[in-house]
């Protein structure tokens, strides 16, 4: 399993956020110029994981974001589920939908194919934030 791109760089920018001092406004363009995340794509990341409830937007003058829950809270899962969508190690993992793969009327796999991705998703959610901005 392999992190996209946008995983990677929320993950980046959220270690960075949480870095700072509690409560402390960021902008997008902060973050990026720290991080070297093009400002673009970061300003996209702050949008979805605020969306996800993990930042904090304040408009106007003294705006910005800040991290809405304590980084002990916020774990690797809720950072990579922000932007990639439910954890899941196959197309049909936890799905009673018929898929488009070729094996899925006869797959004796797929009905536990879920508790391989809840066994990823735990282990995820076992990382906080806290553990991975101290450690940077």
């Amino acid at each position: 399993m392999r992190l996209t791109h946008l995983a990677d760089y929320a993950v980046v920018i959220m270690t960075a956020a949480a870095r700072r001092d509690a409560g402390e406004r960021l902008s997008a363009a902060e973050l990026a110029e720290e991080t070297g995340v093009p400002l673009p794509t970061a300003q996209k990341l702050m949008g979805k994981l605020a969306g996800a409830g993990l930042l904090s937007s304040v408009r106007g003058a003294g705006g910005g974001f800040t991290l809405a829950r304590p980084e002990q809270q916020i774990s690797l899962a809720d950072i990579i589920e922000a932007v990639e969508g439910p954890i899941a190690m196959t197309q049909c993992s936890g799905s009673d939908e018929v898929s488009d793969c070729a094996l899925d009327a006869h797959c004796r796999v797929k009905p536990h194919m879920n508790i391989v991705s809840n066994a990823v998703r735990g282990a995820l959610g076992a990382v906080t934030l806290h553990s991975l901005a101290s450690n940077q």
